[in-house]
């Protein structure tokens, strides 16, 4: 016997994540500031992810490049430190670069998380389709942090996006967590078809009853042979 616990994506979306991060230099005046947003909170798989961001470089610094993760972390409930993590979408690009000191950039990403992207190793994958029809791992709702199965996975998705300045520089990064589920089914639709798939076995069995029954009744009798 297996027992599958499934979580549906919730009716109600969450607030859209937005997120500002800013860093200072020691030996540069002023700051470099990033500002990052997703179109939405709650996502279904198949969705494309639109990542909006605005750069505002009142550093001495040069942005020379942008990164862009979807990341699956997984937290294996039964050990301290077991957490993994992994890219099933990614964005590099140098265009709009370099941001140079008092300049500002706006631009918009677009990402697909795909099992595809990934290869299909080290990352979670929904365990009720196979083949080209698989799924990522959907996201672990939970109402405690602190009630956790212990023999459960807790799987998570973040969009990271990052600012690299170079060796000196080093980078900048702002992280914005999501949801990616399936969407609630229609339980009339699911239960109208499990009806007729009821009646229709109902049928087949009522059909090989009776054709057993007419098998039971019918006897060979052995040819005669006719003098002509």
């Amino acid at each position: 016997m297996a027992i599958r616990k499934i979580q549906y994506a919730p009716t109600k979306p969450g607030r859209q994540p937005c997120t500002v991060v800013r860093k200072d230099f020691a030996l540069s005046p002023g700051e470099l500031e990033l500002e990052a947003t997703l179109d939405k909170q709650l996502y279904h798989h198949g969705n494309s992810i639109n990542v909006s961001m605005c750069v505002k470089n009142n550093s001495g610094k040069t942005v020379k490049k942008i990164v862009i993760h979807v990341v699956q972390c997984i937290d294996v409930a039964m050990f301290t430190g077991g957490h993994h993590s992994a890219r099933v979408a990614s964005v590099e690009t140098t265009e709009g670069c370099p941001v140079v000191p008092g300049s500002t950039l706006q631009k918009q990403f677009t990402l697909y998380p795909t099992i595809k992207a990934t290869g299909r190793y080290g990352v979670a994958v929904d365990n009720h389709s196979k083949g080209d029809d698989a799924y990522l791992a959907s996201s672990t709702l939970l109402a405690d942090e602190n009630n956790r199965d212990i023999f459960g996975l807790i799987v998570s998705y973040s969009v990271k996006v990052k600012l690299m300045l170079g060796a000196l520089g080093g980078e900048l990064t702002a992280e914005l967590p999501f949801v990616l589920m399936h969407p609630k089914p229609d339980m009339k639709k699911m239960m109208k078809a499990d009806t007729l798939n009821f009646n229709y076995s109902q049928d087949l069995d009522t059909d090989i009853e009776l054709a057993e029954n007419l098998q039971d009744h019918l006897r060979m009798e052995p040819l005669r042979r006719r003098h002509v």
